[in-house]
C-alpha cells in the first residue's frame, strides 16, 4: 500500500507540530540537537510489516528517520519480482517521499564468509541513502577476522560498519582490537543491555552516560531501551520505569553532544500492555524522548 502525500500530511501533522522548532530542524524528530528514530525491528509483532506498512508506521509515530532491518529490503525486492538493487531507487523514493530517511540498514552477518553477498549488502545500503550497516559483536575469537573483512568493506564503500553490543558488553569491550582495523568502523551502542549487563565489578562497568563520553567519536548510534540492573533483574520495561538514565540522556547530548552525530533510535523489547500495539508504543517512546529534551 503506497501512501500518497494526503495521507502522509493528515497522519504526520500532529507529530510534525510537536518536533522543536530552533536549531536545525532536519526531521519531524529533531529535538534540538537529538534525532530520535527508531530500529524497525520496533514493529515486528504487527501483522503487517513491509516496507509500505513501515512508512506508515514511522509517519504514524512522529519519527523522520529509522535504522532498516535488512529482511524488510529483501522482502520488499523478492515482492517486485527480483532481488535487484536496480529496483531500489523505487523504495527510497517512498520513503524520501514521506519524509523518512534511512540512516541504517542493519545486516547482522556481514564480514562474513560470503563475500558476494557483503557486497550486495554494501550496495543496498548505498542506493537507500544509508550511512552505516549495524551488526552484531563477534565473539572474541572472531575479532580479528571479522573486524578485518568489515573493514576492508567499510574502506573500499565509504561507509561505516558499526557493532551492535547485547549483554556481553562490558566497559572494556571497546578497548580491544575490534574497532582498531579502520576508522570506519564504528559502535551501535544499546544503552539498555549495557545497563542490564552491570556486575558488581567496577572495573568492567562505568556508568552508560560515562560509556557514550568516553566513546563518542566511535559511536555512530544508540539503541534506546529501558532495562533494570542484573539486582533489579534485567527487566525490559516501559520508557522511564527501569534503571537505565534515558531522561538524562537526552538533554546530556544536546549539552555535551553537540557536533556529535550521533543517531537515537527507539528499540521497542517491552511487553506490550493489553489494548495497546507497537506502533502505538513506539510513538509514546518517542514522546518520551520529545519531553525529555524539552519539546
Amino acid at each position: 500500500m503506497n501512501i500518497g502525500r494526503r495521507e502522509f500530511l493528515g497522519l504526520g501533522i500532529a507529530s510534525a507540530a510537536g518536533m522543536c522548532i530552533g536549531g536545525e530542524a532536519r526531521s519531524r524528530s529533531w529535538y534540538n540537537g537529538v534525532e530520535v528514530g527508531c530500529i524497525t525491528y520496533s514493529y515486528r509483532s504487527m501483522r503487517n510489516k513491509n516496507a509500505e506498512d513501515i512508512v506508515k508506521y514511522a509517519v504514524e509515530d512522529g519519527l523522520g528517520t529509522l535504522e532498516l532491518k535488512g529482511e524488510v529490503v529483501d522482502e520488499f525486492l523478492k515482492r517486485n519480482g527480483a532481488r535487484d538493487i536496480k529496483r531500489l531507487p523505487a523504495l527510497r523514493k517512498m520513503f524520501d517521499d514521506a519524509g523518512v530517511s534511512i540512516h541504517i540498514v542493519k545486516y547482522g552477518g556481514i564480514g562474513g564468509k560470503n563475500a558476494k553477498e557483503d557486497e550486495y549488502r554494501m550496495a543496498v545500503a548505498k542506493a537507500l541513502g544509508a550511512k552505516c550497516i549495524t551488526r552484531e559483536v563477534p565473539k572474541v575469537e572472531e575479532y580479528e577476522t571479522i573486524g578485518r573483512r568489515c573493514a576492508a568493506l567499510a574502506d573500499k564503500h565509504g561507509i561505516f560498519i558499526a557493532f551492535h553490543n547485547h549483554t556481553q558488553i562490558d566497559a572494556l569491550t571497546y578497548d580491544g582490537p575490534l574497532l582498531g582495523y579502520s576508522p570506519n568502523l564504528r559502535i551501535n551502542f544499546d544503552i539498555g543491555h549495557y545497563v542490564a549487563a552491570t556486575t558488581d565489578d567496577a572495573k568492567r562497568f562505568i556508568d552508560p552516560i560515562a560509556f557514550i563520553e568516553k566513546y563518542h567519536d566511535k559511536i555512530f548510534s544508540l539503541h534506546l531501551k529501558d532495562r533494570t540492573t542484573k539486582a533489579h533483574g534485567s527487566k525490559n520495561l516501559e520508557f522511564g520505569k527501569g534503571d537505565t538514565p534515558l531522561a538524562k540522556l537526552i538533554p546530556f547530548l544536546q549539552k555535551k553532544g553537540k557536533g556529535w552525530p550521533i543517531y537515537c533510535d527507539i528499540e521497542l523489547e517491552y511487553k506490550i500492555p493489553k489494548g495497546s500495539d507497537a506502533v502505538k508504543e513506539v510513538a509514546r517512546c518517542n514522546a518520551f524522548c520529545r519531553n525529555a529534551a524539552g519539546c
